[in-house]
């Protein structure tokens, strides 16, 4: 049965998206998760939403606790996960607004825990292609057909955050052939392929890092600002997307 994860970021973890929508409280070997977790559905298909910040974005990045997130929308029963990001864009023809979907990641984090399986047993994951490559094809179709400007197999670089990028960083993610940078994907995708659960981010352009002379530097306040007059865009790319995954044949795990 089907049953999809949103990991909701800067606002995109809106509970009235759900039909019958009610929040539980769980904890997991790992601790709490970030948030309750609000259960509903939308069209038929069983949805449960975490926010990766808490409710009001108090938890930094490397202090959001992935492991619990993503075992506890394992054990709510989750198949698929769809999260959403603000990313910087180190690309000229990513502009503030686009979306994009990647299918690659590189880790630049240094104080994560990044594996269930560092007790009793190891196991050594494949991570070649990190991204379920079924739900960005979904995604990219659904973007193109309400006429939103995206870019898929794209990516992304996650750092440790919560300081934002030296221009020679920017220059050096960019000549690492990274196309946008935020501070959330890794590990919750690494964590998800080991569950077992297809992954795919909503990543929305916010701002041109600080690699970009002619732009100012990127700051939160502009970051929120992008997301707020966007949230609209990928909620509706949830709704018109969540639904049709059931019918897709998906065997990329």
């Amino acid at each position: 049965m089907i049953k999809v994860g949103i990991i909701g970021g800067s606002g995109l973890d809106d509970p009235n998206i759900l039909k019958n929508a009610r929040e539980i409280e769980v904890e997991t070997p790992y601790g709490s998760p970030t948030s309750v977790l609000t259960c509903g559905s939308i069209e038929g298909v069983d949805v449960v939403i975490i926010a990766r910040h808490g409710k009001n974005h108090s938890i930094y990045p490397s202090k959001v606790n992935f492991r619990a997130n993503i075992y506890a929308l394992k054990e709510q029963g989750c198949t698929h996960i769809l999260a959403s990001t603000a990313v910087g864009s180190l690309r000229q023809d990513i502009a503030p607004g686009h979306l994009v979907f990647p299918s690659q990641f590189i880790d630049h984090t240094r104080r994560r825990e990044t594996t269930f399986f560092d007790e009793d047993v190891v196991v050594h994951t494949p991570m070649a292609e990190p991204f379920c490559q079924n739900l960005i094809d979904l995604l990219s179709l659904s973007a193109n057909h309400m006429g939103l400007p995206f870019h898929k197999n794209k990516t992304v670089i996650t750092i440790e955050g919560p300081r934002f990028s030296t221009k020679a960083e920017s220059h050096m993610f960019r000549s690492w052939n990274a196309d946008v940078i935020n501070m959330s994907t890794v590990p919750e995708v690494v964590l998800a392929r080991e569950k077992k659960m297809h992954y795919a981010a909503i990543a929305m352009s916010t701002d041109y890092d600080c690699w970009h002379e002619e732009e100012a530097p990127v700051t939160w306040e502009m970051i929120l600002d992008t997301m707020k007059k966007n949230a609209s865009n990928v909620i509706k790319l949830f709704l018109d997307v969540i639904p049709k995954i059931k019918e897709y044949d998906d065997g990329c795990i």
